[in-house]
């Protein structure tokens, strides 16, 4: 199963009405697919995520584009199609499971099933009461339900009808941290057993992380990178894209001095010191930007640093540490570089730290791997 979006909207102003040369308040333009796996949109709140999860559910129309499932089309503005919500083969999950108060948990899963007999009803209702795990509820109403409960009932709800794409947007945000982690598991697992597409929008890294198959990274209408967890979170493309998956530690103020020889690095004047970085293919002299995780910073002690191999050596700086906050399993230490007054994030395992014996206030060194950097 496949799905295939490349559309385009623009809004103007509370009642979306195009004024006569006005500019468009906002405007959308995203391109992404999926093909039988998870694909999460991410990105902060009005980046585009829900718009176009509404777009494919037919609930909005965009003004150009195509939106493809399997070898149908469900919206192409030069052919003039656009069919209707109600003929989508589409599941949708809302942020709000949206239950009906009145009905039981086997009516609301019911709802949805249309032109079925009441023997092949009761079959399907019966099936999506054990994929999600409720079956001991099915007479259970609405206000009887756990938050994590009624998330479940609305999942089962929005399978019922055996649609070709399941669409999510942000359902486990209301849950707490102990529900959340348990109803991603089950999602997962759900989703592999039915083999469909499933896109679902959320604004959390970690979510988005340890979910996705693809992640499509949205920023003001525009998915700015489309790739793996590890591509988007380790690999990202853009500053905006750094910063949204936890490139605390990102300076501006690099300047390309020289590649090494055969292209093997690029030397970089950055942080009152030259810094040895990946190749980048640009020319010396041209200012650019990097970056690096806290946690791929790694704490090293100054009294054996220079008694290490030459390239071990690269990208030893001095600072102090300003302040550590305790995480549990690791410290996030705020240290103030010496050469530039700059300040990195640095996270530390536990028994790394406490083996180093440093605090606040410390003089420290920190080494900085030419592999773990992004530069842009």
């Amino acid at each position: 199963m496949t799905v295939e979006v490349d559309i385009e909207k623009e809004f103007y102003g509370r009642k979306n009405i195009k004024k006569r040369g006005g500019n468009p308040s906002f405007s959308m333009h995203c391109s992404f697919d999926a093909d039988s796996d998870f694909v999460v949109l991410f990105g902060c709140s009005g980046s585009g995520k829900t718009t176009a999860l509404r777009c494919i559910a037919g609930l909005e129309n965009p003004d150009a584009g195509t939106i493809k499932i399997n070898d149908t089309v469900y919206f192409d503005s030069r052919k003039k199609v656009n069919i209707s919500p109600q003929k989508r083969k589409i599941g949708y999950m809302f942020q709000e499971n949206a239950l009906f108060p009145h009905m039981n948990v086997r009516q609301n899963i019911e709802f949805g099933l249309k032109g079925m007999s009441s023997s092949s009803k009761t079959e399907k209702v019966n099936e999506m009461l054990g994929l999600v795990g409720i079956d001991e509820l099915e007479f259970a109403y609405p206000d009887e339900l756990s938050g994590g409960q009624k998330q479940k009932v609305a999942l089962a709800r929005a399978l019922a009808p055996s649609p070709e794409v399941l669409l999510l947007d942000e359902p486990f945000s209301a849950l707490d941290t102990v529900v959340r982690l348990k109803m991603r598991k089950e999602l997962r697992t759900i989703q592999k057993k039915l083999g469909i597409p499933v896109i679902f929008i959320t604004h959390d890294p970690v979510e988005a992380f340890t979910m996705a198959d693809r992640m499509a990274v949205f920023d003001n209408g525009r998915v700015q990178q489309l790739g793996s967890p590890e591509e988007v979170f380790y690999h990202p493309k853009t500053r905006y894209v750094a910063e949204l998956v936890g490139f605390s530690n990102l300076f501006d103020d690099a300047v390309i001095e020289r590649h090494g020889q055969g292209d093997e690095c690029t030397f970089l004047w950055s942080l009152g010191t030259e810094i040895t970085a990946p190749y980048i293919r640009r020319i010396a002299g041209d200012k650019v930007s990097w970056g690096i995780r806290p946690e791929n910073i790694e704490l090293v002690d100054s009294e054996n640093a220079y008694a290490t191999q030459k390239e071990e050596r690269k990208n030893l700086l001095d600072g102090v540490i300003r302040n550590v906050v305790n995480k549990g399993s690791s410290r996030i230490m705020s240290l103030k570089l010496k050469d530039s007054g700059a300040v990195l994030n640095v996270e530390v395992m536990n028994h790394i730290f406490d083996s180093l014996k440093v605090g606040s206030g410390d003089e420290c060194m920190i080494r900085i791997r030419p592999s773990d950097m992004i530069v842009f």
